[in-house]
């Protein structure tokens, strides 16, 4: 069995975490129950260091009338480095996940050499339509192509063509993007409930592709079930907006999982257990059946939810205690302690 080692402390609800080809690691805290003052962060000399600048962390939800959504943070879900210099920002721009700021949704490239943008994505009502939440990121192995989930009342796939900014949003309303009937998302042995009644409800999120490129691999948080698609099916006819439907496979049970992370090169899918407070791994060269197993066991793991691996091989994840964030527990504060930890192999 593998441990769990504190890299940081946050006062904040984190979500994604990254770590760029020279080390440097950059998280993000989402604006879900807090107008929170930092939303992209580079980890520096033990505390967190607004980026790439104070300017684009200037949005405040207060004050939204006074700061133009397209060149702000508005509500950070995912950040992650593509190993070619840049650090992508993935905004799905829906605070407290409601109601989508207008000309908020965009997908930002960050140099990591100058701390400059250089490139924005902006998502209009056919990719980012209001209900949407998109969540997590992956790059082709050329660079030229980014797929996204959207995990908001109804899921999807995007594919972005980087170089126009193209935007196609695919499987949408397919049973694999959806969250599914009749599960319960549970914490502490006991279903997740919001004071009105509602449970756990993220459609498509993990996400993630395979090291050949070949394959794109995803699941909704509530749900059980793992799919996967030929890329050259999103690149190709889905790019034409053509139904890419009949090529989804379904790709084994995983169980109730956040984060997907495929290790550098192997065929071992590391799974976030946000029910079992465990990180999990399956071999995905056995096909289907494969079984996961448990990695690490903690109770520190509050809903682990996002991976990320080191150029050292060393596997990242980030607590963002979900179960314990004033959604489900009224009277937990706004501002969620939360962590980031390594895994000890």
């Amino acid at each position: 069995m593998s441990s769990i080692e504190l890299v940081a402390d946050f006062g904040h609800q984190v979500t994604g975490v990254t770590v760029a080809e020279d080390g440097r690691i950059f998280v993000n805290f989402p604006r879900w129950t807090e107008d929170t003052e930092v939303s992209v962060a580079e980890l520096k000399d033990g505390g967190v260091r607004p980026y790439p600048d104070e300017a684009w962390n200037g949005w405040r939800n207060a004050k939204k009338d006074e700061v133009t959504p397209h060149d702000h943070w508005v509500c950070v879900q995912s950040v992650v480095a593509d190993r070619r210099g840049s650090l992508w920002v993935l905004d799905p721009a829906a605070p407290a996940q409601a109601h989508l700021v207008a000309g908020g949704a965009k997908l930002v490239r960050i140099d990591l050499a100058t701390d400059k943008v250089t490139q924005t994505i902006a998502f209009d009502e056919d990719a980012a339509p209001q209900g949407s939440y998109l969540n997590d990121v992956r790059f082709s192995n050329d660079g030229k192509v980014a797929y996204i989930t959207d995990s908001g009342v109804r899921g999807a796939l995007l594919v972005v063509d980087i170089a126009s900014g193209k935007t196609v949003r695919v499987l949408d309303g397919h049973p694999s993007t959806q969250m599914k009937k009749g599960l319960n998302v549970t914490a502490d042995g006991k279903v997740l409930r919001r004071p009105d009644g509602r449970g756990v409800e993220f459609s498509a999120d993990g996400i993630e592709l395979s090291g050949d490129g070949k394959y794109l691999y995803w699941q909704a948080i509530k749900g059980d079930e793992l799919y996967r698609i030929p890329t050259a099916a999103l690149t190709g006819a889905g790019l034409l907006g053509e139904d890419i439907g009949g090529q989804v496979e379904s790709y084994g049970k995983n169980g109730v999982n956040d984060g997907l992370l495929i290790a550098r090169g192997t065929e071992l899918m590391y799974l976030t257990s946000v029910q079992d407070d465990a990180i999990k791994v399956r071999d995905l060269s056995e096909g289907p059946s494969a079984q996961a197993r448990i990695v690490v066991q903690d109770e520190r793991l509050r809903w682990p939810d996002t991976f990320s691996q080191g150029p050292d091989g060393t596997i990242y994840v980030t607590t963002s205690h979900i179960q314990d964030s004033a959604f489900f527990k009224p009277e937990a504060p706004a501002a969620l302690p939360t962590q980031l930890w390594k895994i000890v192999l």
